[in-house]
């Protein structure tokens, strides 16, 4: 078990390297000028050319890369000055010669070219709100969609069954940003008054005396959004998985000797089909992280996804690059987590 999750980890690792190599040389390829942006239009060619020489843009593009990557780096040889152990607060594991020292340090993921604030204290503040908008849409969809999933598997060819095809089918076909507008539009407009909800709003809002509150009824609406195309896909997969575990031998097997239906329908059959729900769920809840950007601005909700379209319409690369690394260790980490799931639930499976 430790070999897998190693090896894991080193590919995980593998795969940051490479995300970071391909946006990088994205954004350095872009005809724009991120000093230029810092300063506006009317700034002088020499201003912005010691911001440029200050954050590096000067260097070719192997040489940015290898900073960004020892900034990133946990182990790093740094110079042992005041301003490296304010900007990396380090713990100095060995003195070298020429005042360099081996330190362990955080991920320095750092400052943003626009409000000059830590990228990490950016990704801290947009997180959280991404994160429990993702967590409650699949929430909604492991729920609702499993129970509709074994209901229509129960009860095939029925008015039941032939509602929920139509209802998951027009789900899965209609994109998020779509669903967004048209909740937006319906609850949120023309049923306001009896919905109480609003077209747009966050999770914090400012009060009438300035004070920061919490207003859950603003997630309602982009959960809505974003937790129905999940739904759709989990009720196929698990009606799909249902109807092929039923007609297994030892389903029939287990009827036969007396076990109550319900007993053999949860402990028998559904834990067996729930090995692809569990890889779709997987996949979804990193995919709601990243869907989540469209939906967020259609409400006008403050999260990462809000965030990181202003960064790339700033060309705030520090920011950027650190919300696509937070996207991408979430799918590494979701993925040796669901291979790991796949143990527990199905012993068959082995690492």
């Amino acid at each position: 078990m430790l070999r897998y999750i190693v090896n894991k980890l080193l590919y995980g690792i593998l795969v940051l390297v490479l995300v970071v190599v391909g946006v990088s040389a994205i954004v350095f390829l872009a005809p724009v000028d991120p000093a230029q942006l810092t300063f506006g239009q009317r700034s002088d060619v020499s201003t912005v050319q010691a911001k440029s020489t200050e954050l590096g843009l000067d260097q070719p593009l192997h040489v940015q890369l290898w900073r960004y990557l020892g900034d990133l780096s946990p182990v790093s040889v740094l110079e042992n000055t005041p301003e490296n152990k304010h900007k990396y607060r380090f713990i100095t594991l060995w003195e070298k010669a020429n005042n360099k020292v081996l330190v362990l340090k955080t991920p320095y993921l750092r400052e943003s070219y626009q409000s000059g604030r830590p990228v990490s204290e950016v990704l801290a503040e947009a997180i959280p709100p991404t994160a429990l908008l993702a967590g409650a849409a699949m929430l909604l969809a492991t729920l609702l969609g499993i129970s509709m999933g074994v209901l229509s598997a129960l009860k095939p060819n029925s008015w039941i069954d032939r509602i929920t095809s139509v209802v998951s089918v027009l789900g899965y076909s209609l994109p998020s940003y779509v669903v967004a507008v048209f909740f937006a539009l319906v609850l949120g407009y023309w049923l306001s008054d009896f919905t109480g909800l609003e077209v747009q709003g966050s999770l914090y809002v400012l009060d009438d005396f300035g004070d920061w509150q919490v207003r859950w009824r603003n997630m309602i609406l982009p959960v809505l959004a974003l937790g129905l195309r999940p739904v759709a896909l989990v009720t196929q997969l698990t009606r799909s998985a249902m109807l092929e575990v039923l007609s297994q031998d030892y389903v029939r097997t287990a009827h036969a000797k007396g076990l109550s239906n319900m007993r053999v329908w949860l402990r028998h059959a559904l834990r067996n089909a729930l090995n692809p729900v569990v890889s779709a769920l997987s996949g979804w809840f990193a995919a709601l992280l990243t869907g989540a950007f469209f939906v967020e601005n259609v409400f006008n909700f403050k999260g990462l996804g809000s965030v990181t379209v202003a960064a790339l319409l700033q060309f705030d690369v520090p920011v950027v690059l650190g919300c696509v690394l937070f996207t991408s260790a979430v799918f590494v980490i979701i993925n040796l987590l669901v291979d790991m799931v796949y143990v527990w639930i199905d012993p068959r499976v082995k690492l």
